[in-house]
């Protein structure tokens, strides 16, 4: 199914758009096209998570570092996106119309947002972790015990953001096209208001807030190294109150973070758009709209490489 804006994977949907549909199976390049970029992406995003998820297994049992508990969950994380998120990307492209019934309408539109938020909110826990590991480097038992608080509170939470899918999508059917049935929030909203404030929410949680949290952890503990700087004296980029371990841990993260801005902000933008403006919105070409999308779904991708660059030369500095 390609909806008339694609909005709705971020966990909210406007009305879908039958005719849009129907226009669609005719426009068989690109949706050869999407199939072939989602079919990469699996590959790529596969191994590579696959990978980054037994590295970080073997280097657990090594050391209790937190930063390779949190890089494994993210993994696992990705791994749903990779694995229940893109193949339904593939397979309704393929039909045009949703086949598999009512039940798996809402069981998959629930899994497909329970990946992206959990990889967001991860990231969060990682912002989190890293602002303690500088601010607050001597209080070690608090925060192994803050980081196993965090992770427990990114899973319930993407189950919590993730579960009104299963509420708003259902099979719909539009009379006069009985051949095209949908997996759909059409009919669900008792107005336009609550559709948008649905989507507000969707967009909010999964980019805007970690985001923001984002921003705030890493000014503080930007103005901390510097304020450490000047006061050791220090001008070399191993700063002398972190191990070079801490550093190079710390530049990963920032990465990580770095990338999950790049891939997602065009996109939440142009959502936050289609909030404010939805007609102007529909003049933008829908070339340009897809290739954010596409944007968006090679986070999972980037992060396994991310973790393997500031790792493939590392011996014996584990991070802690």
């Amino acid at each position: 199914m390609e909806e008339t804006l694609r909005l709705n994977e971020t966990g909210v949907s406007p009305k879908y758009d039958y005719m849009d549909a129907l226009i669609d199976m005719n426009v068989k390049q690109g949706k050869m096209i999407k199939i072939i970029a989602y079919s990469i992406l699996i590959v790529i995003s596969g191994t590579g998570n696959i990978a980054m998820l037994i590295m970080t297994i073997i280097r657990k049992q090594k050391s209790k570092s937190r930063i390779n508990t949190l890089v494994m969950h993210l993994a696992i994380a990705d791994l749903f996106v990779t694995f229940l998120m893109m193949p339904l990307e593939i397979g309704w492209s393929i039909t045009v119309s949703w086949e598999a019934g009512d039940a798996m309408c809402r069981i998959m539109t629930f899994f497909r947002t329970f990946g992206q938020y959990l990889s967001s909110f991860i990231i969060v826990c990682i912002s989190i972790d890293r602002y303690y590991a500088v601010m607050r480097p001597l209080q070690i038992l608090d925060v192994h015990r803050r980081g196993k608080i965090t992770l427990i509170f990114a899973w319930v939470g993407s189950i919590f953001c993730s579960f009104p899918q299963v509420l708003v999508f259902h099979l719909e059917v539009r009379p006069g096209y009985t051949y095209v049935t949908q997996c759909t929030t059409h009919n669900t909203y008792p107005s336009h208001v609550y559709e948008l404030l649905y989507f507000l929410f969707g967009i909010t949680t999964v980019f805007w807030f970690p985001l923001c949290v984002m921003f705030y952890t890493y000014t503080r503990i930007f103005v901390e190294i510097s304020r450490k700087s000047k006061e050791d004296r220090i001008r070399r980029s191993s700063i002398g109150f972190l191990s070079r371990a801490r550093v190079r841990t710390l530049k990963m993260t920032i990465t990580i973070i770095v990338v999950f801005i790049i891939c997602w902000t065009p996109y939440s933008v142009l959502s936050l758009w289609y909030c404010i403006d939805r007609s102007s919105l529909r003049e933008v070409d829908q070339r340009i709209r897809k290739a954010l999308v596409l944007l968006r779904s090679t986070n999972p991708c980037m992060n396994p490489i991310i973790y393997g660059i500031f790792n493939i030369r590392q011996r014996n500095n584990t991070p802690k």
